[in-house]
């Protein structure tokens, strides 16, 4: 019995350390930090002497590796944790859902040849470039010309990774999809065009070293555009990624609480209400003079700056959101130049009313609170991966057009009204194009056709770049199309539930300020905070 008890004792002594070794820590925020550091360096692809590797055995490596990540984030328990903690956590877990989906289902490295274009002249108005794009772009409206010796040798290295970029994609580019390869050769032929424009820009003067690196990079983008038109014609497959796979990326890394058919049924829906509000807003209008558009250069800068100034003028005096002094120069520096030829879809509405689309131009608000205010989270303060923004980003945008008519901003220009139904049509027009290309029921051209056709006044022109290339975007990045108008309904949800929790008590410019403050992550994680509590339309995200 003595000898029974000494080993028990020894067994439990020998057994406690190992239960306790195997129980899991005390997580904490700072530790999903560093789990979040550590997974941004990880999702970037392998580089091969500087040149990101896409091949299939380095994303098969990838994929597989990515269940440890996924296995440190579930080994955090965030019970107890304050909200924004763990709305923290659903980013990181849906960013991880991205990668995943990219492994599993949409491939761009291996299906969509615009993947490998990688030269830009212009800023996105998002906080990351639109759509799935080889790391290491080089972005030349960062930089102020001509370049100084620092930057000239950073866009000479970024340039030097192009040509053998070029040669490995002709390698790891498999797919069939038709429409996908058809429609990138446009993303290489402005590849093309911008290097060419680099090139004139530098001058001869320019290290010869970046020169020449312009030149190969062009020289290898026009090679790459001559590769792919001989591959079109073996093309022969779907593009879209099916309904099951879009209703999983809704849910998992979009985080929107609804399937493929439920926005198939809200974009109906968003589609003839917009329609049938222009067509009473042009009856009650009926006797006003027309919208006259914008003729002249002198006439752009004169209503472009007095639409910034009688915009901001309006948010300030309506307590719509507290005015920041970094929100006039944000605006009035996108307010771009005249141009007399002819008017794509958005030129048609900016010229008839200069300030509809500053409303739309939120977008610089955002961009600059980032820079100006940014997000005491470190998971929260640069853009988030696989544009899972956009629900905030391109759908607060979008509501915030007629937000701003209802509340007023446009009372003394009747006519306005219809270009924010017009505005509100193409975009629901264009959604249901993004909906049924992926459900494989529409090529690329028939929804591109479908958005022209249901966009009012034909200013959606079939013969202009704007329908196709917005269609293109869509194919490449689902969901895309709907997030303007699904963050939209979201947004304004949000606010009424808000407003009817708080009567008397609500006030917009309360509102919008705590809407802001939350940063540029998914509307479900935004109404999260800004209720202050879990309900059933961010529980169907939280599985």
């Amino acid at each position: 019995m003595r000898q029974l008890a000494r080993l028990t004792m020894l067994a439990t002594i020998v057994a406690v350390p190992n239960a306790f070794a195997q129980a899991p820590a005390r997580r904490t925020h700072a530790d999903l930090v560093t789990l979040f550091n550590d997974w941004r360096e990880f999702q970037q692809p392998k580089r091969v002497n500087g040149v990101p590797d896409y091949s299939a055995a380095a994303m098969a490596a990838q994929h597989r590796a990515l269940a440890t990540y996924r296995r440190r984030l579930a080994a955090i328990d965030t019970t107890g944790w304050p909200i924004p903690a763990q709305v923290d956590y659903h980013i990181v877990r849906a960013e991880m859902n991205g990668l995943d989906f990219d492994h599993r289902v949409a491939k761009p490295w291996a299906n969509d040849p615009g993947f490998y274009a990688t030269v830009f002249a212009e800023q996105s108005d998002q906080p990351a470039r639109e759509g799935p794009h080889a790391y290491g772009a080089v972005e030349l409206w960062s930089y102020t010309f001509p370049l100084s010796a620092a930057d000239a040798a950073k866009v000479s290295a970024g340039l030097r990774t192009i040509p053998p970029l070029l040669a490995h994609a002709r390698v790891n580019l498999t797919g069939n999809g038709r429409d996908l390869w058809a429609f990138s050769t446009g993303d290489i032929r402005d590849q093309s065009q911008t290097l060419g424009e680099l090139e004139a820009k530098l001058g001869a003067g320019a290290p010869s070293d970046l020169l020449a690196n312009v030149r190969r990079a062009k020289a290898a983008t026009d090679s790459f555009a001559t590769w792919l038109a001989a591959k079109i014609p073996t093309k022969t497959g779907k593009s879209g990624i099916g309904v099951a796979n879009y209703d999983w990326y809704l849910r998992n890394v979009q985080l929107v609480p609804y399937a493929w058919q439920d926005e198939v049924r809200l974009m109906e829906r968003e589609l003839a209400r917009a329609r049938s509000s222009l067509a009473l807003a042009e009856a009650r209008n009926r006797d006003l003079p027309a919208l006259v558009p914008v003729a002249s250069a002198e006439e752009h800068a004169q209503r472009f700056k007095a639409g910034v100034d009688e915009y901001m003028a309006f948010l300030r005096d309506h307590s719509i959101l507290t005015v920041k002094p970094w929100m006039a120069p944000a605006l009035q520096a996108r307010v771009g130049s005249y141009s007399a030829g002819p008017r794509e879809f958005f030129t048609e509405v900016d010229y008839r009313d200069p300030e509809v689309m500053r409303t739309h131009g939120y977008h610089w608000f955002d961009l600059a609170r980032m820079t100006n205010e940014p997000h005491a989270s470190p998971i929260r303060r640069g853009p988030l991966l696989y544009n899972i923004f956009d629900t905030r980003t391109e759908g607060h945008a979008t509501g915030w057009e007629e937000m701003m008519l209802n509340a007023g901003m446009f009372d003394a220009r009747p006519r306005t009204r219809e270009l924010i139904y017009i505005l509100l049509a193409q975009r629901a027009a264009r959604a249901l194009g993004d909906l049924r290309m992926h459900s494989n029921e529409m090529t690329l051209e028939q929804a591109a056709t479908f958005a022209s056709t249901n966009t009012p006044r034909g200013w959606l022109r079939l013969d202009a770049r704007t329908v196709r290339g917005e269609q293109h975007l869509y194919l490449q990045q689902p969901t895309y199309g709907t997030s303007y108008v699904i963050g939209k309904i979201e947004v304004e949800r949000l606010m009424s539930d808000r407003a009817h929790e708080l009567g008397d008590r609500f006030s917009m410019r309360e509102f919008m300020d705590a809407f802001d403050a939350v940063g540029l992550i998914p509307v479900s994680l935004v109404r999260w905070e800004v209720m202050g509590r879990l309900d059933d339309a961010i529980r169907r995200v939280l599985h």
